[in-house]
């Protein structure tokens, strides 16, 4: 899948930490975001997930925090998904200066599909698999 604009939105000076940059609570909070939009472009927008008795929970996240941000700036998030199997999804985001074009940080998760009823994994349906399968395929 290419990368596909997932947040866009601002540094606020209630963001910004006793260093005078963006405090990693607020990286974290606008690649959250990200990952909602992600999944909604995948199929599993918060209504479904509701009517399935279905959820996802993070498992792994590691950041990379490359260039500091500070308040002013305007961000953007760029996502794409790495890999899926059966009952996890693995994918990344990347946030950007959307001024410099620098990149302020990377995340890569884990996620995984739960039944919430029975608290434990589950398959992701078909079409969900499908459509990550079609995104991944070369353009």
């Amino acid at each position: 899948m290419s990368e596909t604009l997932t947040y866009r939105g601002a540094v606020y000076p209630w963001h910004c930490d006793h260093m005078g940059h963006m405090n990693v609570m607020w990286y974290v909070g606008k690649f959250d975001e990200a990952t909602w939009q992600l999944f909604t472009l995948l199929g599993l927008a918060p209504s479904r997930l509701r009517e399935e008795n279905a959820g996802m929970a993070a498992v792994e996240q590691q950041i990379e925090y490359r260039s500091e941000l500070h308040a002013g700036d305007v961000v953007s998030i760029h996502s794409r998904v790495l890999e899926i199997k059966d009952k996890s999804i693995r994918f990344r985001h990347e946030m950007r200066n959307d001024e410099t074009g620098e990149i302020a940080a990377v995340t890569t998760l884990v996620g995984v599909h739960l039944d919430t009823r029975a608290r434990k994994a589950r398959a992701f349906p078909a079409d969900i698999r499908e459509r990550v399968q079609a995104w991944q395929e070369p353009a």
